[in-house]
């Protein structure tokens, strides 16, 4: 029956209407609220209507709606049914880097996080050009496929002369053995391609025993935080790591998270903060793809309905998804001091709008025009906002 109802029909695709959207967030409240109080008839009841009203090929509030009832159906099914795996399934390790690979290309949603990461380390390295001996150091706690890494390689390479190399080091870590292989390679041959510029790359696997980081000396060291502290799964690991980079003296620490509070203790407080982050990051689709491009059905269906199935199917804080204001005070508690982005930062920021994107950079949140740049924490953040929510936040630190 789900299969059905969730089935590309051409039937349902299309705006949903207003009053029609409102009845399915209402749907969506009401079926949370019976799976988190355990209401057999009643869950059931919902789940059903629910089904029959959302629609992987359809508006981005029927398509969102879909993972979250496959999301609660799989909260309300022991593990043990036959059906618990058929709905929660993750997608292969291929699949998620495809959908990741495209979410990459079509959004400016990653490329933000990346670009305006690159351009921080950068002008910290030039900060330093009469001491560190032109070589530069970037420790990534989450290599993430290495994605962020050949603009930097490409820039630096471009500084660079025949007489005034330039030696870049990255450290990254990843989850598996594979994949660091793979980024490596990846790297590698890029280097390869650009000219006066000495590279090298050490992976290391995450959780690693005994891994002894130091600075080298007169090398500019940059630690890279992208998208990475969200990930460990309670304060300790997250203040531990803090304590572990500044105890590197890094020259800059890049932070980029998404905003979104999912570590709130109650499964609806979390599941409410859930539906407006995920609601914004599907509409934000559709400036950047058709409905109907398998593009797009690859990253709603391995990304982020991956994400939506995960968020709801985990009642310890498997994932600390935190706002500026919170991760403010993490770092700062860790003996780091905010520092001003720089304008060739937000300069660059929103000329990528201006090519990633249909609407205007220049907007204010709220605006409802759709991506917009914004500076926020007297110019210590920079934002990208779809409409009137924040989806991801960069900002740049240093050690007291």
């Amino acid at each position: 029956m789900r299969d059905q109802m969730l089935r590309l029909d051409p039937m349902r695709q299309g705006v949903v209407e207003d009053g029609k959207g409102l009845h399915l967030i209402h749907l969506l409240l009401v079926s949370a609220t019976a799976v988190d109080d355990n209401n057999i008839e009643s869950a059931t009841e919902n789940l059903y209507q629910l089904y029959q009203h959302v629609s992987l090929s359809g508006d981005s509030v029927q398509r969102m709606a879909a993972y979250f009832a496959d999301g609660l159906a799989g909260r309300f099914l022991t593990r043990k049914s036959p059906f618990y795996d058929m709905i929660i399934k993750d997608p292969t390790p291929e699949e998620e880097f495809l959908a990741f690979t495209e979410l990459y290309k079509a959004s400016p949603y990653y490329q933000f996080a990346h670009f305006t990461a690159n351009q921080e380390i950068i002008e910290a390295f030039e900060a330093e050009e009469e001491q560190n001996n032109r070589c530069l150091h970037v420790i990534d706690f989450d290599i993430s496929y290495g994605f962020q890494w050949p603009s930097l390689i490409q820039s630096l390479s471009e500084k660079a002369t025949m007489g005034n190399p330039i030696y870049l080091r990255i450290t990254g870590f990843g989850k598996s053995l594979e994949e660091l292989v793979e980024t490596e390679t990846r790297l590698v041959n890029f280097a390869s391609t650009c000219t006066n510029l000495t590279f090298e790359f050490y992976g290391m696997l995450r959780g690693s025993k005994g891994i002894n980081l130091c600075k080298q000396k007169n090398e500019t060291v940059a630690v890279n935080l992208v998208l990475h502290l969200h990930t460990l799964t309670n304060s300790t690991q997250i203040s531990n790591t803090l304590i572990s980079v500044n105890s590197l003296d890094p020259s800059i620490v890049i932070l980029v998270e998404k905003e979104s509070s999912r570590s709130l203790r109650s499964f609806l407080s979390r599941f409410m903060e859930s539906l407006h982050y995920f609601a914004a990051m599907f509409d934000s689709l559709d400036d950047c793809l058709s409905p109907e491009s398998a593009e797009r059905l690859c990253i709603e269906k391995n990304h982020l309905g991956k994400e939506i199935k995960k968020m709801m199917n985990y009642d310890k804080d498997e994932e600390n998804y935190q706002r500026l204001e919170t991760w403010k005070g993490r770092m700062e508690s860790k003996g780091f001091v905010a520092k001003k982005l720089s304008s060739r930062s937000v300069i660059q920021a929103k000329l990528l709008l201006k090519i990633r994107s249909h609407t205007s950079p220049f907007t204010t949140l709220g605006g409802g025009s759709g991506f917009s740049i914004l500076e926020r924490d007297e110019g210590c953040a920079l934002s990208l906002g779809w409409q009137d929510r924040f989806l991801i936040t960069a900002s740049t630190w240093k050690c007291m």
